[in-house]
């Protein structure tokens, strides 16, 4: 079996990334990947300006500590003050230009107004408390890189610098579908058998998380023939097939020669639990993986395969692995597993990790309960206290 490394390796080598690109409004930019660079046309700030409400002086000034000053002028912000002259100050509000000829602010609290003069309680530095011209960013240096994913704060530094457009990779196109004759939806009466179909509303969310284009087969029948019609169909148009169950060995696994008919397929076998079967090929021109068909099994292939390929394929050049947290273990796991376990945990109250009692592929509501998984290596037992490498699951799903 390949280790978690080498599967992931092999993913990521394959990944051919969308080399077509669009504009966008900036603020409909979430989520999306930068297609070139962006540099500022424009120092931010653009000028001198206060960081604190208080009182534009001159430093010598107020060496002494107690001084007092006439108040000369008053300046909101978004107004231009006139030239502070020797043994005045500028009443000044956050955000507002500095005035000539001043060399700091004192923020109000060390300041006592009566009537039209201040007493400034305090001895200030020259350039306290302000802001400085180009101090965030400099006219012409590069804000944001090719492949940037943007979040809302690379929205906001976009914005801050004036850009109201972005030219971003299109998003990329997903095909879904689900095979199991046991297999029905919300809303329908269960038959002996069968169960609900919750793959679907799993994989189709965190899909949308991704920011990707989702068309969706539904439920295909339990058949080579109706397979192989819906991977011919779901090719058309689309970056990436991905399929929930059938990619085993079974007699009524069926996506395994459906693809090898229709294009070309890896069927691995990955040291991991829950897990372990994951399929990865192509079809036509669209890429192709198959996740198992257990509801815990299909999230987290999903989340440790599915979502650094798909970042990747979208374009993002930064790091796609999710960063991991020693933490300690406020529990044990006496058996080790020769396969690289990923186990439901939530923090507790005391900074520890509690695991989830049922570490079952089918029980789902594990994922609810928990905050992320415990990355727990090939081999290795745990004992209460020891310290592991602990994922939440904000780390996976953005």
């Amino acid at each position: 079996m390949l280790s978690v490394r080498e599967a992931l390796t092999q993913l990521l080598d394959a990944v051919r990334p969308i080399q077509d690109s669009e504009v966008v409004n900036t603020l409909d930019a979430n989520g999306r990947v930068l297609a070139f660079e962006q540099r500022s046309t424009i120092d931010v700030p653009s000028a001198d300006n206060t960081s604190m409400d208080g009182y534009a002086v001159r430093a010598s000034d107020c060496e002494s500590g107690s001084a007092t000053l006439h108040v000369a002028q008053r300046i909101p912000a978004g107004s231009l003050g006139d030239y502070l002259a020797p043994g005045t100050a500028a009443r000044i509000f956050t955000g507002a230009l500095v005035p000539p000829g001043a060399d700091a602010v004192v923020m109000q609290e060390q300041c006592e107004l009566v009537g039209d003069s201040v007493t400034v309680r305090h001895a200030p530095r020259p350039g306290e408390w302000i802001r400085r011209i180009g101090e965030d960013v400099s006219a012409g240096a590069v804000i944001l890189p090719a492949g940037t994913r943007l979040r809302s704060q690379e929205m906001g530094l976009a914005a801050s610098v004036g850009l109201a457009t972005l030219p971003v990779l299109r998003r990329a196109r997903v095909a879904v579908f689900f095979t199991g004759d046991e297999l029905a939806m919300p809303g329908e009466p269960l038959k002996p058998g069968a169960i609900y179909n919750s793959n679907r509303y799993t994989l189709r969310a965190l899909l949308e998380n991704f920011g990707c284009e989702v068309t969706d087969f539904g439920i295909v029948p339990d058949s080579l023939e109706a397979t192989r019609a819906t991977l011919r169909e779901a090719a058309r148009g689309h970056d990436l097939i991905i399929t929930s169950g059938g990619v085993s060995v079974g007699e009524e696994d069926h996506i395994k020669p459906a693809v090898e008919a229709e294009g070309k397929l890896n069927l691995w076998q990955i040291a991991v639990k829950p897990g372990k079967p994951l399929a990865f090929g192509e079809v036509a021109s669209a890429f192709f993986i198959g996740l198992p068909g257990n509801p815990v099994s299909s999230f987290i292939t999903f989340l440790l395969f599915v979502r650094p390929f798909l970042l990747r394929l979208q374009g993002a050049t930064g790091p796609v692995e999710p960063r991991g947290y020693t933490m300690r273990a406020d529990f044990a796991l006496p058996k080790a597993d020769r396969r690289n376990e990923f186990l439901r945990a939530r923090v507790n109250a005391a900074g520890g990790l509690d695991l989830f009692p049922n570490q079952s592929s089918g029980v789902l509501t594990s994922t609810v309960w928990g905050d992320g998984l415990v990355d727990n290596p090939p081999g290795q037992a745990i004992a209460e206290g020891d310290l592991v490498r602990f994922i939440p699951f904000a780390e996976l799903q953005h």
